[in-house]
């Protein structure tokens, strides 16, 4: 797996990795990464090419080349599944990198819930759509978690392209580059479930996180004024494509609990419009079924 860094500014000879994984910790604390300690040990671990528990064999062995330059980078803020080229998704590890927005652990409830409602249907081979699909983590995590399913997955963005049909080739799922509006007409009305991450901040707002404003696609981030204007076009074409009772499971900002179920709710095309919440309490997602014709 290829990373920014490949090159180190030393061997680390002299110096262990346990005396290393404290100084790194620390420089990341200053620099105000979030989980400084988990950072240096992931990327120690990529290094050596063993997950994080295996650290505990190395931790009196010499620093592996290029650690000293992964910490620096993850010191700018570079993030962390940038360095290593992978992000851990539920039960996938996704290819990703720049130009593509990273999944979030926030994520993982959103297709936990679509899960759920796809086996309440009982199709034999269901037919499920990611909108806004990204890197296609969540079509990667149906295809592991629902094996039967038929699984497309929808992106708009150039720069998301490569890593979704890479993805999709390590998954087994369609990948297909294009707009959500007029997608997949020939699923008009067949697709049992749609998932959907669209962008959702308000073009006027600056993510805190120097890992979101610097490195994720604006594509994947802004969507009009209020932060809507995708989860508008994702309610629509899921309208076009979900069956009479089929589901439309999709993520939204925590502040948009109560904005975001009355787009579905008003449209005329959704029944059972509810809001779920994430790990941490927050409005997370909203779900509904599609009413019959």
């Amino acid at each position: 797996m290829t990373s920014i860094a490949t090159t180190s500014r030393t061997t680390g000879k002299g110096r262990s990795l346990r005396d290393a994984l404290g100084e790194a910790e620390r420089q990341l604390e200053v620099c105000g990464v979030p989980s400084p300690r988990v950072d240096a040990e992931l990327l120690a671990a990529h290094l050596l090419g063993v997950d994080r528990g295996g650290l505990w064999g190395h931790l009196d062995a010499a620093v592996p080349p290029g650690f000293d330059d992964f910490i620096a980078l993850r010191g700018e803020r570079i993030p962390l599944q940038h360095l290593t080229g992978l992000a851990h998704f539920r039960t996938t590890t996704l290819a990703v990198g720049p130009g593509v927005f990273l999944p979030r652990p926030e994520t993982e409830v959103v297709v936990g819930h679509g899960l759920k409602l796809l086996a309440s249907l009982g199709a034999a081979r269901p037919s499920v759509v990611d909108l806004c699909a990204g890197s296609g983590a969540m079509a990667a995590s149906v295809a592991v978690e629902a094996p039967d399913a038929q699984v497309n997955a929808v992106e708009r963005d150039p720069g998301a392209g490569p890593w979704l049909q890479r993805n999709a080739r390590a998954y087994g799922f369609a990948a297909h580059l294009a707009d959500v509006d007029g997608c997949l007409p020939e699923l008009n009305g067949r697709v049992d479930l749609v998932v959907a991450n669209p962008p959702y901040i308000p073009e006027n707002c600056i993510p805190r996180d120097p890992e979101v404003a610097r490195f994720d696609p604006a594509m994947a981030l802004y969507s009009g004024q209020d932060g809507l204007a995708h989860m508008r076009l994702v309610e629509q074409t899921a309208a076009r494509l979900v069956r009479p009772g089929g589901w439309v499971v999709a993520e939204h900002g925590d502040l948009q609990g109560e904005t975001v179920p009355m787009i579905f709710a008003g449209s005329g095309s959704w029944i059972d419009v509810t809001d779920g919440i994430d790990l941490a309490g927050r409005d997370r997602f909203v779900s509904a079924r599609r009413a019959e014709y």
